[in-house]
């Protein structure tokens, strides 16, 4: 097949659709879109997604041009037959917990970025409201991952391979601990062992400097 071209950065957003890639083995070609030299607003990726956000694929063989991490990883598995839910039920919850991920574990902690790391003044009580969201979603998880080996169920898919990516980012750059959350540490080491993720992690490979949130 004709390669997925793939549109992205290093960041968490980024990385879903990166592991998601790995993870399927589909063939895919890279293009760096700089988020912070703002080339995600320039005339030619609005023509991809007009809501200016990485990652985004296209599929030059379906003639599908995918934005939104939520609706790349089910084209994706769909595509390619990989982490595909076995049954009804499991499609329902594997969608559950994708749209989960997709309004809060990933707002949340991008708005915690956002206010920690990179605004000008550090106010508190907005540090606090956000990590105290934080500390309620990682529990939700942990309540989930206390029943089930992975997000969805007991098979690993689409909606581990949505959440890793932030849970890694809230560990590796906002200071939050998995220390309360035992069973969701469990997870994050089984997932962040496999083979794909650890691929998908330094794509795309950048120059030495710090990346920011999408």
């Amino acid at each position: 097949m004709t390669p997925i071209q793939l549109y992205t950065y290093q960041t968490p957003n980024g990385h879903k659709a990166s592991i998601m890639l790995e993870e399927t083995g589909l063939p895919y070609d890279v293009h760096v879109i700089d988020i912070e030299v703002g080339e995600q607003r320039t005339p030619e990726f609005l023509a991809l997604n007009p809501n200016n956000k990485i990652p985004v694929i296209v599929d030059p063989d379906q003639d599908r041009t995918v934005f939104e991490s939520g609706a790349i990883l089910p084209y994706l598995a769909a595509r390619s037959g990989v982490l595909l839910p076995g049954s009804d039920a499991e499609r329902i919850q594997a969608q559950s917990w994708t749209l989960f991920q997709a309004a809060h574990v990933g707002p949340t902690l991008g708005q915690l970025w956002n206010y920690k790391v990179f605004a000008p003044e550090k106010i508190p009580y907005v540090i606090g409201r956000f990590e105290a969201e934080a500390n309620r979603v990682y529990r939700v998880l942990e309540g989930q991952l206390a029943r089930y080996s992975h997000i969805a169920g007991e098979a690993y898919g689409i909606a581990d391979v949505m959440t890793w990516p932030w849970i890694h980012a809230g560990l590796t750059k906002l200071g939050l601990t998995l220390d309360a959350t035992p069973h969701l540490a469990r997870w994050y080491m089984a997932v962040g062992a496999r083979p794909a993720v650890l691929r998908g992690l330094v794509v795309p490979r950048l120059p030495a400097r710090e990346s920011i949130s999408a």
